[in-house]
C-alpha cells in the first residue's frame, strides 16, 4: 500500500523540522558555555534583549525554517530551479550554524559579523529562490531574515561598543 501524498508530506515535514532544530540547537552548546564569562563581560549595545529571549525566538524560527524546507522539498517538482533554491538554503543553514562557534566559541566578533552579513545575504537569496517555487515557503523565511537583521545590528553593536571600551 502506497502512502498518501499528505502522509509523505508530514513525514518530510517532521524530518525537516527535526533536522533543522537539532542542528540549530547544536549552536546552543557553544553559546551556553560563553554566556556567564566572556559574553557577560562584554558591553552590550542598546536594544540587547535578555538572554532568555534567544532560545524561544530561535525555536520558533527553526520550526518555520524546517516547514519552509519541507514545502519546497515536497511540493516543488524537481529541476534546476529547485536544486538552486535548495543549494542556497543549504549554504544559509551552514552559515547559520557557523555564527555561534565564531562569535561565542572563538570570541571573534568581527569575523562573526562577516559570517552574519553573508548569512543575511544568503537568506535573502533563498527567499528570492523559493518565492517563484512556493510563496508560502518564501514567506516562512521572512521572520528569520528580520531576526538576522536584528542580530546583525547586535553583532555590529558589540563590535563597536567593545572596541571603544577596549573589551575583547
Amino acid at each position: 500500500m502506497q502512502p498518501s501524498r499528505m502522509t509523505r508530506f508530514w513525514s518530510k515535514l517532521i524530518l525537516c523540522v527535526l533536522v533543522v532544530m537539532v542542528l540549530g540547537a547544536s549552536g546552543g552548546f557553544v553559546t551556553v558555555k560563553s554566556i556567564p564569562g566572556w559574553y557577560a563581560s562584554l558591553t552590550k549595545p542598546p536594544g540587547t534583549p535578555p538572554n532568555t529571549v534567544f532560545g524561544p525566538v530561535w525555536s520558533v524560527l527553526y520550526l518555520m525554517i524546517g516547514v519552509s524546507l519541507a514545502r519546497v522539498w515536497h511540493f516543488v517538482p524537481g529541476g534546476t530551479e529547485k536544486r538552486r533554491a535548495l543549494i542556497r538554503f543549504a549554504i544559509q543553514l551552514v552559515l547559520n550554524l557557523a555564527w555561534s562557534p565564531v562569535f561565542f566559541g572563538a570570541h571573534l566578533i568581527a569575523p562573526a559579523l562577516v559570517v552574519i552579513v553573508t548569512l543575511w545575504v544568503m537568506i535573502l537569496l533563498t527567499i528570492l529562490a523559493f518565492k517563484p517555487l512556493d510563496r508560502t515557503a518564501a514567506w516562512l523565511l521572512a521572520p528569520y531574515l528580520g531576526w538576522v537583521s536584528y542580530a546583525t545590528y547586535l553583532n555590529t553593536g558589540f563590535l563597536v561598543v567593545n572596541a571603544a571600551t577596549g573589551n575583547p
